[in-house]
């Protein structure tokens, strides 16, 4: 495992993007997810998309937006399989939900499939609730959703 404290979360340029598709097995594993990083989410929303980089590449990032009202949507986040269990998927999150709500965001939203029991246990220790709903990614597609209020000024 390496050292979480050597890492420094920066907006996401699209060559970080570039360096996270080739090394894809290292954040996903056998998962093949490619097709959700879509590179137009960084462009045009470079702010909320972030990537945490040391001197050995990207450890991880994540990949987000402000909706018009008011939700910062969480799209991905990952860990490199040498970061994990070192907080740092925690730090990506903190750290979106600091950019989002410069942006206007008054909550967070994620959501995954019912299977990915890591990602609810995950979402979980954040403070997110979440609920199963019927049909979100379409006639049978149940997903589990997420959200969590933003604190106050």
């Amino acid at each position: 495992m390496i050292p979480v404290m050597h890492t420094q979360i920066t907006p996401a340029e699209l060559t970080d993007i570039h360096q996270v598709l080739t090394d894809h097995h290292r954040y996903w594993g056998e998962r093949d997810l490619r097709s959700l990083h879509l590179l137009a989410l960084v462009q045009e929303f470079g702010e909320t998309c972030l990537v945490a980089r040391a001197d050995d590449g990207i450890h991880g990032y994540i990949i987000g937006f402000v909706t018009p009202t008011g939700t910062g949507y969480v799209h991905l986040i990952a860990t490199r399989d040498d970061a994990r269990g070192t907080g740092l998927g925690r730090r990506l999150y903190a750290a979106f939900a600091d950019a989002a709500h410069l942006h206007g965001a008054q909550r967070l939203k994620a959501i995954t499939s019912l299977g990915n029991t890591g990602s609810i246990a995950f979402h979980r220790r954040l403070g997110f609730d979440a609920t199963v709903v019927d049909d979100y990614n379409g006639p049978g597609q149940p997903m589990v959703v997420f959200h969590r209020v933003l604190p106050c000024d």
